[in-house]
């Protein structure tokens, strides 16, 4: 049976963490606490479960700039292809972005951008698989499951070169 908890990433933001035994498996965007993902039960709740303690303390370590790099371990299913890709975005340094074109290629399929993108829009651990660090090839910013205002933030957390935006927690 799955077991969540919850993650503050400043005053505005939350991430639910979800895991099956000793490995995350999903992670969801949320405004507050409260705001359960769709079918997350209350009393599937585990924050002494020690994958998603250690997931809480490297996210607390991230949001304050002293972690760049998470090694909490995970599982995702997918495609084959897309399990390549997300393996790829691993690779990404933090404070680094790619565009989706020069996934592709680090892939070996340069013609796959679009496919790319949409691997990158059905990862199911964001912030840990860090998705947020794909942009367009133009270095304008695209799609994230938190929102673009999410994702703008979490670059400018790592100090990544693209155009600033509000730092989490802040109005």
């Amino acid at each position: 049976m799955p077991k969540w908890t919850c993650v503050p990433l400043g005053s505005r933001l939350v991430l639910f963490v979800e895991a099956e035994g000793e490995v995350l498996r999903r992670a969801w965007f949320a405004k507050r606490e409260d705001d359960t993902p769709p079918g997350w039960q209350a009393e599937d709740r585990d924050d002494a479960l020690p994958v998603l303690v250690e997931a809480r303390r490297q996210l607390r370590e991230y949001v304050a700039g002293r972690l760049r790099h998470f090694t909490v371990p995970f599982r995702l299913d997918g495609t084959a292809f897309q399990q390549q890709v997300w393996q790829q975005l691993t690779e990404i340094p933090c404070g680094e972005v790619r565009s989706y074109a020069s996934v592709a290629q680090a892939i070996g399929r340069p013609k796959a951008v679009r496919a790319v993108g949409a691997a990158n829009g059905s990862n199911p651990l964001p912030v840990f698989v860090p998705c947020h660090r794909v942009i367009g090839s133009d270095g304008s910013l695209t799609g994230f499951s938190g929102g673009l205002e999410v994702k703008r933030a979490l670059l400018a957390l790592e100090g990544a070169p693209v155009q600033q935006g509000l730092p989490l927690g802040e109005e």
